[in-house]
């Protein structure tokens, strides 16, 4: 069941989608999905990463349906809280 938490996006979302679209990676944001899926697909040279974005300054950790999201998905995800972060998801250092 989803809940009006499912839909909000963290307030760095836009600065690290901003630089992901920047290096060429292609982001779509999951945030409609809910039952904690993560934020962004994102896609770049043939590799797909599930990205949750998290803002430090405002909690910053997974809640409930987002840990067990990722305990249980098979596939490439990860947590990121600022754009170097996720840039490094695709080989990319500033």
């Amino acid at each position: 069941m989803r809940n009006a938490h499912d839909n909000r996006v963290d307030d760095n979302q836009g600065e690290i989608v901003k630089a992901l679209k920047k290096i060429g990676v292609k982001p779509i944001s999951l945030g409609c999905v809910g039952d904690g899926c993560p934020d962004l697909l994102c896609g770049y040279k043939g590799l797909n990463i599930l990205i949750e974005v998290k803002n430090p300054e405002t909690y910053g950790r997974l809640n409930t349906k987002q840990e067990k999201w990722h305990k249980t998905w098979p596939g490439q995800r990860a947590v990121v809280t600022n754009p170097d972060e996720a840039l490094a998801l695709f080989g990319i250092t500033q």
